[in-house]
């Protein structure tokens, strides 16, 4: 996919230019500005930050586990993808999230006995790391929790990923809906869902018409809490968390020891929260 195709495409998208490396060159030339929003994805101390979209589950799975087929091209995608849905895994996990209005029939009401300032994480190890995180964003405009209704869903999922433009690749449009300065998150949630239909759903990302699926959950959300769980079946392999095509969280550290230091912890909540229009970013009009 490609967090650079991706944004690219979305940029060009939106004014109804094809796709190309010239289109994208003269946009650059002609100088033209807008406003994007900017993600802080945070666990304790350990801060990421996100242009383009955050996965767990079949899209994660696909986009880093492929890696190993790179030498297919784009195609090594669609390859992975049959794939995985004919060896179909499905998380345990839960996710809560502050629905944008007009979405707060989704999910299940809870209660927060606090924000995420000084918020207590486990480590993988099981200890305690008090560490206090002076703020959910840049120091710069900073996104308050306190007081906002939070919803949540239980798992298992199949997948769930977090986008903020449209696009995350040229010919995938995981979220039709986004937009790229309106202060929130597009959320997209698989749950239970039969192989035949998730194939014919991966068929239709291309334009974006799978979100209107019965067996998918699409919502804008203004902050996203994740904890990821293990497979089901299998409580000893975790999945991948990716952010902008890059690994920051895995299951089965084992197989990842080298960058483990980098990597936050597979399990306690993963929060993210937007900070609206921060970056400025080249557009074609």
């Amino acid at each position: 996919m490609g967090s650079g195709n991706g944004m690219a495409k979305s940029l060009l998208d939106s004014v109804g230019d094809l796709y190309s490396v010239c289109n994208a060159t003269f946009a650059v030339i002609r100088g033209y500005k807008r406003s994007l929003d900017i993600t802080t994805v945070l666990q304790g101390e350990m801060k990421f930050f996100s242009i383009l979209m955050l996965t767990w589950g079949l899209v994660a799975d696909i986009d880093i586990e492929s890696e190993k087929y790179r030498w297919m091209g784009s195609a090594r995608f669609d390859f992975y993808s049959l794939l995985r849905v004919m060896n179909l895994r499905r998380y345990h996990g839960h996710v809560q999230f502050v629905p944008a209005p007009g979405y707060e029939s989704y999910g299940e009401p809870v209660k927060q006995d606090s924000s995420c300032m000084g918020k207590t994480i486990l480590t993988e190890q099981g200890q305690i790391n008090n560490a206090k995180v002076q703020s959910c964003g840049y120091l710069g405009p900073v996104a308050s929790l306190d007081g906002l209704e939070w919803r949540s869903i239980d798992g298992p999922f199949v997948s769930v990923w977090i986008n903020n433009v449209p696009w995350a690749g040229e010919d995938a449009m995981l979220a039709p809906e986004a937009k790229f300065s309106d202060g929130c998150l597009d959320a997209v949630i698989i749950r239970e869902c039969p192989k035949s239909a998730l194939l014919a759903l991966m068929l239709k990302m291309s334009d974006g018409s799978y979100v209107k699926s019965p067996y998918v959950t699409y919502l804008k959300v203004k902050a996203f809490r994740l904890e990821p769980g293990q497979r089901v079946g299998n409580p000893s392999k975790g999945g991948i968390v990716d952010s902008d095509g890059e690994v920051i969280a895995r299951g089965d550290r084992a197989n990842d020891a080298k960058h483990q230091d980098n990597l936050m912890s597979y399990g306690p909540p993963i929060q993210m929260t937007v900070d609206p229009g921060l970056a400025t970013i080249f557009s074609p009009r």
